[in-house]
């Protein structure tokens, strides 16, 4: 319990050898079940040795995967961390109760031990900080559970996942290796496209379940997804996709290597730092490394014209929507949604030559025919997901913004909102899909 040791000690050194400790702890069981295999096989490649059969080099290409290992070791570092920093993390944060401190051992493990493993997130997020969760660990009652809260987070979850990603991923598998090779660009791009919808809806829904969950025990976990899929540059994707890891790798991993503090240049080198561990940190395989390298140019690009101001500044240029606006914002979130959506090729194809060939399968197959039985299913399937960032889209915002207060008096938005989760209630019972475990599970 090095975050223990840390908090118990007041001289600077004995805390940061502490605090290191930790955090060398806990990239170390992340690295050796996470990239052992990876490493491994990249030194035997070095070397020119052929895999034995049997000993130690055998055991670490065989070392299984334990499930959520990336998210609970993030969080055992944010606590080691916080607690170096002191950040909102006394004894009075971290015990609510004044009998209890942190002298207090077994007090302070239970606490640990249970914001660890708190079994909602625990598997793929969100990722909590411990500054943030500590405070929450009291006795709860049932009368302050928030029910329509948990409600609306689980049925909206589930619809997610087991109507929406669980159906596209019977029509996604046809962008497996071989199977695309035979199917035509339209086609195999709508297929793409349908799992950019896929994998939102199988992430987004899983952390809406866990916030649902975690709410009726009556804990307040944090948002991890802002309606990705309506940004309008890459920056601002990064600011609503998967929050809490992004949030993570800028508070613990960019600012302390210098954030953009240090120069252009410095900015450039951190960026790109920070999304090849990102991608590194979604699996052991160089395809994520490529994927987080492919977004780190976009954002540092962006950052080189200027993108990520136009676009904050675009926010509040008009009062009400005009057609100028509504076509630039178009034109930027299609931009963003392609850009995105070819890097989740990465994700659905990890073998990177397999990635390579798709693309050039896309300018291969121009002359075959678009495949209906393909394109159908996946866009009715889509269409909820498309339906559900609408409101969000920026000049229907802009409008709801200036309209807001009248709208929410009348009855008849009210009641769209009942028929909208009673249709969601009977698609779940009638129309889900075949069972599949949560694409976020593998990392």
């Amino acid at each position: 319990m090095t975050s223990f040791k840390v908090a118990q000690h007041s001289h600077k050194k004995q805390r940061m050898f502490w605090g290191t400790l930790g955090v060398v702890s806990n990239l170390a069981i992340l690295g050796l079940f996470k990239y052992g295999s990876l490493l491994t096989n990249l030194g035997l490649q070095i070397v020119k040795v052929s895999q034995p059969e049997d000993g130690l080099i055998s055991l670490l290409l065989q070392l299984p995967l334990p499930i959520g290992i990336s998210f609970y070791t993030f969080q055992g570092i944010s606590l080691v961390v916080d607690v170096l920093r002191e950040e909102e993390l006394s004894s009075e944060t971290l015990s609510r109760s004044e009998h209890e401190s942190l002298d207090d051992f077994k007090t302070y493990l239970f606490k640990t031990a249970f914001f660890i493993s708190f079994f909602p997130q625990l598997v793929a997020g969100p990722i909590v900080k411990a500054k943030d969760f500590y405070p929450q660990i009291h006795t709860k009652y049932f009368k302050e559970i928030p029910w329509n809260i948990v409600f609306h987070y689980l049925v909206t979850g589930y619809f997610l996942k087991m109507v929406i990603a669980d159906n596209l991923k019977d029509y996604t598998f046809w962008i497996d290796y071989p199977y695309y090779q035979g199917l035509g660009t339209v086609t195999n791009l709508v297929l793409l496209f349908g799992y950019s919808m896929q994998i939102f809806a199988d992430f987004a829904g899983y952390s809406l379940i866990a916030i649902g969950l975690a709410a009726a025990f009556g804990y307040h976990l944090p948002e991890n997804f802002d309606f990705p899929y309506i940004s309008r540059s890459i920056t601002e994707f990064w600011r609503r996709w998967h929050i809490s890891l992004s949030t993570w790798l800028r508070e613990y991993l960019y600012i302390p290597l210098g954030g953009n503090r240090k120069g252009k240049t410095r900015t450039y080198i951190n960026l790109m730092l920070v999304m090849t561990l990102g991608g590194m940190w979604h699996g052991a395989a160089w395809s994520y490394a490529v994927w987080g390298i492919f977004h780190g140019v976009g954002l540092a690009a962006e950052r080189l014209i200027g993108l990520d101001q136009k676009v904050k500044h675009s926010t509040t240029a008009l009062p009400t929507p005009s057609w100028q606006q509504f076509i630039i914002d178009s034109l930027r979130i299609i931009w963003v949604f392609s850009f995105v959506s070819m890097g989740w090729l990465l994700f659905k194809l990890p073998e990177f030559s397999h990635a390579v060939d798709f693309v050039v399968t896309l300018f291969r197959n121009v002359n075959i025919k678009p495949g209906l039985t393909y394109i159908v299913p996946v866009m009715i399937f889509s269409l909820p997901v498309l339906l559900y960032h609408l409101p969000h889209f920026p000049p229907l915002q802009r409008v709801l913004a200036l309209n807001g207060d009248r709208l929410s008096k009348k009855r008849w938005v009210r009641w769209g909102n009942d028929i909208m989760f009673g249709i969601m209630l009977v698609l779940l019972f009638l129309n889900s899909g075949s069972s599949n475990a949560f694409i976020y599970f593998q990392f």
